[in-house]
C-alpha cells in the first residue's frame, strides 16, 4: 500500500470474451491478486461490462445468463480482500437490468454504479437492454474520495459533475470504447472537457481485443488536475497499468504505463490484425485460407494475416483463369516466397469451361456479360470453401470498403468468406497501409502496387473501366456514407453531379450483397454492418437536394 494521501491504482486493461463468464471471472481474480501482491495497489478496476465481456447483446435477456453472472460476481466478491476492486457487470434488480460497476471491499459490495448515459447510436444499442443509472457513485479509499462513471457517462457533463458534486476527489472511468481512426485524439479532447468542467483528475480505463466487428484497442488514458493528459497506454496489448494519485496537488504519477503507439497508419494496421488474430482465434479456429491473386487486396490481406497468425497458419491460393495475366502469377509467387506462406495452385479453368458447358444450351446465343465475369469468381469461392471445410481453415474474403459500397465484387464470388479483414479500408487506404507495411520489411511486392488494379475476368479489365478514379471515388463514399452528405453537399464541394449520383446510386442499389457479406473489423466511424443499417428494399433515392 502507498503512504497515507497517495493512492496507487492498478488498471486492467485486458481482453474479456464475451460470454466467456467463467474465463473472464478468472482473469479479473488473477488480476486482482496481482494488483494486491505484485503492485500492492489500493484499488484494481476492471472495464465495463468485464464479467461478460462487452457487448453480450441479446445474452443479456437469457435469464440463465444473468444468474451465471450474479454467481461469477460473487466468486469475484470473495477474491477482493487486502484490496478494493471496481468490477463492471450487468445487474438485475426485478425485471430491470443495468449496466452496472461495483466496489468490492473485503468481500463485500459497499457500493454499486449504473450507467447513466446509454448510447445508442453507431454500434451501440444500450437502451435495448439496460436502464439508466441516476445516482453517483463517490467511495473514500484511505481518506481519498474516488468517483466512478461508465464509459459513455465519460463523454457527457452530468455523471462527472455529480460524483464532483458528492465529493470526488478524482474519477475513475471504465469503459469498452471500440476503435475508429483517431480515437485516441477525441478521447484526449474528451478528457480535457470533463476535466476543466470538473476541476478533477480523470482515469479512463478501456479493454482489448476483437469482438465480432468491433475492435477494442486500449490505449487507456488519463489526465490530471492541471489538464495535462498523460501518454495513451498500450494499444491493442493486455497490461496491468499503474498510476499513482497525489491528492495534494492532483498529479497523476505513470509508475507502468507503457506508451501505445500513436501514429495513423500503424495503429489502423494493428487493429486490424488484433481483429483478424481474435475473430480466428475465439472461434476457434487456427488458420485461415484465401485466394492470392497478385493483386493489392489479397496482397495485404497476406500481410495482415501473415503478421497476425504467423505464415505458417496462412494457406494462400493461386487460381488462375484463361483472364490470369502471367504478372499476376509472377507478382503472387514472390509474396508467397518473401511472407513463407503455405501455399497451392489451384486453376479454375476446368471448372469454368464444366460451367460454360453446362450452361450453354440454357444460355443460347445470348452475349456474354457480368455472369461470365461472376462465373469464374464463384469458382473460386467454391475453392476457397472446399478448402475451408476439408482442412478446418477460416476463409477471407478479401474485398475492401471501396469495392463493398459500389458493389464492385461478386456475391458468393471474392465476397466469399468468414472474415473480411479490409472491409472497412478505402482502396486508397489499402496502397497507404501497403506502403507503410514496407518500410518494416518486404511484405508486398512493389509491382503488385504499381500495377493498375484489375479483377481479371475478363480480357484487358481495368478498375477504372467501370469506377472513378479510387481518389475521387473514396472522397465521394467518405463523405456520402461515413458523413450522410447529400448529393447537393458533395456538388457544393466541388465533386461532379453526375459522378456523385452515379456512386450514390451504386452504394444503395448494393446494399443486399453487404448484407450477406462477411463480418470485418470496423476502422471508421461509419462501417457497412452494425454500424450503418440501410434497408434491402428501398425506394428511396437522394434527390439532390437538401440535407
Amino acid at each position: 500500500m502507498t503512504g497515507k494521501g497517495r493512492l496507487t491504482i492498478a488498471l486492467a486493461q485486458d481482453d474479456y470474451l464475451v460470454g466467456h463468464i467463467t474465463g473472464n471471472q478468472d482473469r479479473i481474480i488473477s488480476r486482482i491478486a496481482e494488483a494486491r501482491d505484485r503492485v500492492g495497489a489500493d484499488l484494481v478496476v476492471f472495464p465495463e461490462l468485464a464479467l461478460t465481456g462487452y457487448p453480450p447483446e441479446d445474452l443479456l435477456l437469457r435469464p440463465g445468463f444473468m444468474r451465471r453472472t450474479e454467481q461469477a460476481l460473487a466468486e469475484v466478491q470473495d477474491a477482493a480482500q487486502g484490496i478494493d476492486v471496481l468490477v463492471g457487470h450487468p445487474r438485475a434488480e426485478g425485471d430491470r437490468r443495468y449496466n452496472s460497476l461495483s466496489w468490492l471491499r473485503d468481500g463485500k459490495v459497499i457500493g454499486s454504479y449504473d450507467k447513466w448515459d446509454l448510447p445508442n447510436y453507431a454500434v451501440f444499442d444500450e437502451r435495448r437492454y439496460f436502464v439508466p443509472g441516476d445516482s453517483p457513485l463517490v467511495v473514500d479509499l484511505k481518506g481519498v474520495k474516488v468517483g466512478a462513471i461508465v464509459c459513455e457517462d465519460t463523454w457527457t457533463p452530468g455523471a462527472a459533475a455529480a460524483a464532483r458534486e458528492a465529493g470526488a476527489q478524482i474519477i475513475v472511468s471504465a469503459n469498452a470504447s471500440p476503435y475508429f481512426e483517431n480515437k485516441h485524439v477525441e478521447r484526449a479532447h474528451i478528457l480535457r472537457e470533463r476535466q476543466a468542467e470538473t476541476g478533477l483528475p480523470v482515469i479512463y480505463l478501456n479493454c482489448v481485443g476483437g469482438q465480432d466487428e468491433l475492435v477494442f484497442d486500449g490505449h487507456s488514458l488519463a489526465i490530471d488536475a492541471n489538464g495535462q493528459v498523460g501518454e495513451p497506454g498500450p494499444l491493442c496489448q493486455e497490461a496491468l497499468l499503474e498510476v499513482t494519485f497525489d491528492p495534494s496537488g492532483g498529479k497523476l504519477h505513470y509508475d507502468h504505463w507503457p506508451a501505445g503507439q500513436a501514429e495513423r497508419l500503424p495503429v489502423i494496421y494493428e487493429v486490424l490484425k488484433r481483429g483478424l488474430r481474435d475473430y480466428v482465434l475465439k472461434n476457434g479456429f487456427e488458420s485461415v485460407v484465401f485466394g492470392l491473386s497478385g493483386g493489392i487486396d489479397s496482397a495485404l490481406t497476406a500481410a495482415i494475416a501473415a503478421d497476425a497468425l504467423g505464415p505458417d497458419k496462412v494457406l494462400a491460393v493461386m487460381m488462375p483463369s484463361r483472364h490470369t495475366s502471367e504478372l499476376s502469377l509472377i507478382l503472387a509467387s514472390e509474396q508467397i516466397a518473401e511472407l513463407g506462406l503455405r501455399h497451392e495452385n489451384i486453376s479454375i479453368e476446368p471448372i469454368y469451361q464444366a460451367q460454360l458447358k453446362q450452361l450453354a444450351e440454357v444460355f443460347g446465343d445470348t452475349r456474354e456479360n457480368f455472369t461470365e465475369e461472376n462465373l469464374q469468381a464463384r469458382a473460386r469461392g467454391s475453392v476457397v470453401m472446399a478448402l475451408s471445410n476439408k482442412f478446418g481453415h477460416l476463409p477471407l474474403a478479401t474485398s475492401n470498403k471501396s469495392e463493398l459500397a459500389t458493389g464492385y465484387s461478386t456475391i458468393y464470388g471474392d465476397m466469399c468468406g468468414g472474415y473480411s479483414p479490409i472491409k472497412d479500408v478505402l482502396k486508397t487506404l489499402v496502397y497507404e497501409l501497403s506502403d507503410w507495411r514496407n518500410t518494416l520489411s518486404n511484405a508486398i511486392p512493389q509491382g503488385v502496387i504499381d500495377r493498375p488494379p484489375s479483377a481479371e475476368l475478363a480480357p484487358n479489365q481495368f478498375d477504372q473501366d467501370k469506377l472513378p478514379s479510387y481518389e475521387v471515388l473514396d472522397d465521394i463514399i467518405t463523405r456520402y456514407v461515413e458523413q450522410d452528405q447529400s448529393i447537393h453537399d458533395m456538388v457544393e464541394a466541388g465533386i461532379e453531379e453526375t459522378i456523385a449520383r452515379r456512386v450514390a446510386g451504386m452504394v444503395l442499389a448494393a446494399e443486399y450483397k453487404r448484407r450477406q457479406g462477411a463480418p470485418g473489423p470496423r476502422i471508421t466511424r461509419k462501417a457497412f454492418g452494425r454500424d450503418r443499417r440501410y434497408p434491402i428494399t428501398s425506394g428511396w433515392r437522394d434527390s439532390g437536394i437538401g440535407v
